[in-house]
């Protein structure tokens, strides 16, 4: 799966993804066949990290 290579892009398509389609990121990561460790990385580099609780990156 291709998913949008500029972090902040990647941050609103992500966070959509995970609000409108999966319950946890894990099932998304699965799903989408992407490393969550390295969707996790590029989305730190710009500050956000994943919230459980909401279920999105901030």
């Amino acid at each position: 799966m291709n998913i949008p290579n500029d972090p902040i892009i990647l941050l609103s398509y992500i966070n959509t993804k995970l609000r409108d389609d999966y319950p946890t990121l894990d099932e998304l990561c699965a799903d989408l066949l992407i490393s969550k460790k390295e969707l996790e990385s590029r989305l730190e580099a710009i500050g956000c990290v994943y919230s459980e609780e909401t279920n999105s990156f901030k």
